[in-house]
C-alpha cells in the first residue's frame, strides 16, 4: 500500500462518505427523536415503542435489503457507461419494492408474531400495535426511497439523497412532537385539541414524513435534467421478469443477510421485554446509541462498495481490489476511535437520553461493551459491503447466520437467562445479550475479512 494511493482512495472515499452520513445520521435521528420524545412520556410507551421499533426493523430491513441490490447492478452498469440500463434497473427495483410491501405492511398489521416473543404486558402490546398501524402505511414509500436511495449513491450522487433526508427530518421533529405530547391551543375561533398519541403517535408522524419524502424523490427523478440520459424522463417501463430475477438473485441472500443481522438485535429486545419496562427501555437507549455510531462505517462502506463496483464496470480489477482494502482499513480506524470515545463518555450520553435513574442503571452497563462492539460492527460492515460489490453475497449470508445467530443471539440467550448455569451474575439479563453480540460481531468480521482476502487472491489469479 503506498502513500499516495491511500491518500487518493480515501479522498474518494470521504468525497462520497460524508453526504451519506450526514444523510444516514438524519435518517438514524428519526428514530432517536421518537426515543427521547416518548423516553418523556412514559416508560410504558418507551417499552411499547423498543417493542414496535425492532417489530418494523425486521421487517424493513430484510426487504431493504432485497431493494439495495440495485446498488451493486446500477454501479456496475454506471462504472460501464451504460445509462440507460442503470435506469431500467432503477425502475424495476421500484416495481419490486411495491411488491415487497403488500407482504410487509400486512405483518406489521397483524403483529402477533413479535408480540408472541415479546410476551409484554398487555398495555405495552396496545401502545405498540398502534405504532405498527401507523408504520404499515411508512413502509410502501420507505422502501421505495430505498431505490432511489441506492441508485443516486451507485452513480455518484449522495447529495440528492442527502437533501431529502435532511429535509424530512426537519419536518418529522416538530410532527412528531405534536403527535406524541398533543395539543391544547386557545385559538379566537375556541380551543385547539389534539390528545396525546404516545408512542403509537410516531408511526403516524412517520408515515406522513416518508410517504411526502418519496413523493418529491419521484419528482426529482422525472424532472431534474442530470437523470434523463439514464431514461427516467420518458415512458414508466413495465415490470420485466429478468430485471426483477436479477434483483432477486442478488437482492435475496443481501435481505436474508441483512435480516440475520438487525434480527440478532431485534430480537434481543422481544426477549429483553420479558424482563420488564425498565430493562428494555434501557436496551433502547443502547441500541439507538449503537445505532448512531453505526452510521459513519455504514456511510464508508456504502462509499468504497460503490467506488469498488464503478471500478470493476470499468474492468479495473486492480484499482477496485486497492480501494477495497483501503476502505477496509479506513472503517477500522474510525470504528476504534469513534468507540473508545463514546466509551469514555457513555455516563453523560446516557443521560442526556433520559432523567429517570432506574432507565440510566439499566442502560449504562449494555454499554461497557461499545469499543469492541463497535470496532467489529464497523469491520463486518465495510468488509460486506465490499463484498457486495464484487456480487459475492451467499458466503457472507452463511457467516452471518452463523456467528449472529449462533454465537449472538442463542449465546446471549443463554447467558441472559442462566441457561447453562454457573453464569456470572453481571452477565444476566440484557448485559448477557450485548457480550454475546459482541462476540458474534467479532467473529463475522475475522471471517468477512478472510473472505474478502480470498475473494481478491482468486480474481487476481483468474486474470493472469
Amino acid at each position: 500500500m503506498t502513500a499516495p494511493a491511500f491518500a487518493d482512495s480515501a479522498r474518494r472515499i470521504a468525497a462520497l462518505t460524508w453526504p451519506m452520513y450526514v444523510g444516514q445520521v438524519a435518517v438514524l435521528a428519526f428514530s432517536t427523536v421518537d426515543t427521547v420524545l416518548v423516553a418523556r412520556a412514559s416508560a410504558l410507551d418507551l417499552a411499547a415503542l423498543a417493542i414496535g421499533t425492532a417489530a418494523y426493523i425486521s421487517v424493513f430491513i430484510g426487504f431493504m435489503g432485497v431493494v439495495l441490490a440495485l446498488g451493486p447492478i446500477a454501479g456496475q452498469l454506471f462504472g460501464a457507461g451504460r445509462r440507460a440500463d442503470a435506469g431500467r434497473a432503477l425502475q424495476q427495483a421500484v416495481w419490486l419494492a411495491l411488491m415487497l410491501s403488500v407482504l410487509g405492511s400486512a405483518l406489521l398489521l397483524f403483529p402477533e408474531p413479535f408480540f408472541a416473543l415479546a410476551q409484554a404486558p398487555a398495555e405495552v402490546t396496545s401502545r405498540a400495535r398502534g405504532y405498527l398501524a401507523g408504520v404499515a402505511f411508512a413502509l410502501p414509500p420507505a422502501l421505495v426511497f430505498t431505490a432511489y436511495r441506492s441508485f443516486n449513491v451507485a452513480v455518484s450522487r449522495p447529495k440528492a439523497v442527502m437533501a431529502l433526508q435532511v429535509g424530512a427530518l426537519v419536518v418529522k421533529v416538530p410532527l412528531t412532537a405534536l403527535f406524541v405530547f398533543g395539543l391544547d391551543l386557545a385559538t379566537p375561533l375556541g380551543t385547539l385539541q389534539l390528545p396525546a398519541g404516545g408512542a403509537p403517535g410516531c408511526g403516524l408522524a412517520t408515515a406522513i414524513v416518508m410517504t411526502a419524502q418519496a413523493l418529491v424523490a419521484v419528482t426529482v427523478l422525472r424532472r431534474d435534467p442530470f437523470y434523463a440520459a439514464f431514461g427516467l424522463h420518458g415512458r414508466i417501463v413495465r415490470p420485466e421478469r429478468a430485471g426483477l430475477a436479477a434483483l432477486l438473485r442478488l437482492g435475496v441472500p443481501m435481505g436474508l443477510s441483512m435480516l440475520v443481522e438487525v434480527t440478532g438485535f431485534t430480537f434481543m429486545a422481544f426477549f429483553i421485554a420479558r424482563l420488564g419496562a425498565t430493562p428494555v427501555a434501557g436496551h433502547q437507549i443502547a441500541v439507538n446509541l449503537v445505532s448512531l455510531m453505526y452510521m459513519l462505517p455504514l456511510s464508508l462502506a456504502n462509499a468504497a462498495s460503490t467506488l469498488v463496483a464503478q471500478r470493476i464496470g470499468a474492468g479495473e480489477a486492480r484499482a477496485a481490489r486497492r480501494v477495497g482494502w483501503h476502505g477496509v482499513g479506513i472503517g477500522i480506524g474510525s470504528a476504534a476511535l469513534v468507540g473508545a470515545t463514546v466509551f469514555a463518555l457513555r455516563g453523560a450520553i446516557v443521560r442526556a437520553y433520559t432523567t429517570d435513574a432506574a432507565i440510566v442503571a439499566a442502560a449504562l452497563p449494555l454499554l461497557a461493551w461499545v469499543a469492541l462492539f463497535h470496532l467489529a460492527d464497523g469491520t463486518q460492515a465495510v468488509a460486506s459491503f465490499v463484498l457486495r460489490a464484487h456480487r459475492i453475497v451467499n458466503a457472507p449470508l452463511m457467516i452471518n447466520a452463523v456467528a449472529i445467530w449462533g454465537v449472538g443471539l442463542a449465546g446471549g440467550y443463554a447467558l441472559a437467562f442462566d441457561r447453562i448455569g454457573g453464569v456470572p451474575a453481571r452477565l444476566h439479563g440484557a448485559p448477557g445479550f450485548w457480550s454475546a453480540a459482541t462476540a458474534g460481531l467479532v467473529v463475522t468480521a475475522v471471517l468477512l475479512l478472510a473472505l474478502l482476502g480470498h475473494t481478491h487472491r482468486r480474481e487476481s489469479l483468474a486474470r493472469r
